[in-house]
């Protein structure tokens, strides 16, 4: 029988498991295991993502179906852990969220046992509910008997291991994430610079290299050098997809498969193609995909490239929106916000501030995910031991990538606009048009052109005709900034 008893002012229940008795706290849905982990490992505060506890009841829907196709588990027990997991993926909202009934931290047992038997527990408590059991009588046959009875490890975690099923749910997790959250934000901010490129195609504007004028491009040309930058990070996110599509579920405990059915992964895997429409397949290698985490860190890989790119963007923005009067000021950056508590009018490019901040957060979960996949540090023999840590990073740079590229579409690209007088009195003052009297006069006699003109003040065009370097006529045709940011016949 379960036993409620009062310790200090919170009530409890006892609970057991191999350990011993342990008490729980009287309204949670987990039991001794959980709770032994609560204990030990009160590190950041920061509880395994949700995401993560999704994921978990995801797979356990999918195991206890395979299960149940293979005979192992009645159709009556196999229900029974599909409602309860289907209660967790609907974030257990009547009885205080998700965070209440699974509260480990991140920082917790490398392999995640903890979380994995968190989530049976909680099944299995949850089936007790649904019976008109008491919490925590899973194991009591004065209660339970029969297909009535779902026991956490026996049934909830069958032909499963720790090993094998954390690492199933940091590749559910992420992909999808990536699939539902990450791919559609990134899509659709490719989209809004495709439209910009060709809007603003015949905005000409002076390039740049190391910071200083270059040969004319036009706005255009830039934006489609952004979209493509992120039409590459739709391509990078499809193949993070495929990697992640491999699962080591199967592979139980060390990856040889013990207490599993052959036929298990390609069941469960088959099952969770069908619930999320991702191709998820069994693992090519067990050994590989439990004792190294090296999918994870390719995919974390593929998110920091993705930040990389979008810390480009925005910083090339805010440089060719600086200004307003005494900046670049090429574009006119869409003022959102305050940019001062002291200088009153004064305008700043937040969004993008945040966007390149967000980019330094993934860049450091990277490499935080790149050392938990180490040999020596996470990856040891036959398990890599820096699971929990390295899923909350890769699930945070998702998160990140997919608020950034929201904001920065909605709140900076929606309304962003060139200053096409701007761009034009730029272009006619810059040193660099003398690029194009190379072919004519020669790069010496260019050059000394380009110096002069500096000196004195005054743009090529005007030194030029000036000096009657060529006719007028001439000159026109090859100071023409349109005509310079096309390949010449």
């Amino acid at each position: 029988m379960t036993t409620v008893i009062n310790s200090a002012s919170n009530e409890t229940r006892i609970e057991k498991d191999s350990m011993g008795e342990m008490p729980v706290p009287a309204d949670v849905l987990y039991g001794a295991s959980t709770q032994r982990a609560v204990l030990n490992f009160p590190v950041s505060g920061n509880p395994v993502p949700e995401p993560m506890i999704h994921a978990f009841a995801q797979l356990k829907i999918a195991t206890a179906q395979a299960n149940q196709k293979l005979g192992k588990l009645s159709d009556s027990k196999a229900k029974a852990i599909v409602d309860a997991c289907t209660q967790i993926q609907a974030g257990l909202k009547d009885r205080g969220g998700i965070t209440r009934h699974f509260p480990i931290d991140i920082f917790q047992t490398g392999s995640g046992t903890s979380t994995n038997m968190n989530t049976n527990e909680v099944v299995s408590n949850l089936v007790c509910i649904a019976n008109g059991a008491p919490v925590g009588s899973s194991k009591n046959t004065a209660y339970l008997e029969g297909d009535r009875a779902v026991h956490p490890n026996d049934h909830v975690n069958m032909g499963q291991s720790s090993n094998d099923t954390f690492p199933t749910a940091m590749h559910i997790a992420a992909a999808v994430a990536i699939k539902e959250s990450l791919l559609p934000a990134v899509s659709r901010m490719a989209k809004d610079l495709d439209s910009k490129a060709k809007a603003w195609d015949d905005v000409v504007k002076i390039g740049r290299t190391h910071l200083q004028d270059a040969t004319p491009i036009r706005l255009g040309q830039e934006f489609s050098g952004y979209a493509s930058q992120m039409h590459h990070a739709e391509e990078r996110l499809h193949r993070a997809l495929h990697t992640l599509g491999e699962l080591a579920i199967g592979g139980t405990a060390v990856g040889t498969g013990i207490n599993t059915h052959p036929r298990f992964s390609e069941l469960v895997s088959a099952n969770l193609t069908d619930a999320t429409g991702i191709h998820f397949r069994e693992a090519s290698n067990h050994f590989e995909a439990q004792h190294a985490k090296d999918g994870i860190v390719e995919v974390s890989g593929l998110l920091k490239t993705i930040a990389v790119s979008l810390s480009k963007i925005a910083n090339d923005i805010r440089w060719l929106g600086s200004g307003p009067r005494c900046g670049i000021g090429e574009l006119k950056l869409p003022a959102v916000q305050p940019g001062s508590s002291i200088m009153p009018g004064k305008v700043n490019p937040v969004i993008c501030e945040a966007v390149v901040m967000g980019a330094c957060q993934v860049i450091g979960n990277d490499t935080a995910v790149t050392c938990g996949g180490m040999g020596g540090v996470g990856s040891l023999l036959d398990l890599n031991v820096a699971m929990p840590m390295m899923a909350a990073n890769v699930l945070e740079s998702i998160k990140i990538l997919t608020g950034s590229c929201q904001i920065f579409t909605d709140n900076l690209l929606t309304d962003l606009e060139p200053d096409r007088e701007r761009c034009n009195a730029l272009i006619e003052g810059s040193l660099a048009m003398c690029t194009s009297l190379v072919p004519v006069i020669g790069y010496d006699a260019s050059s000394k052109l380009a110096y002069q003109a500096y000196a004195e003040g005054k743009t090529v065009r005007e030194l030029a005709l000036e000096l009657g370097v060529v006719d007028a006529e001439k000159l026109n045709s090859l100071l023409d900034p349109m005509s310079m940011t096309s390949p010449m016949e």
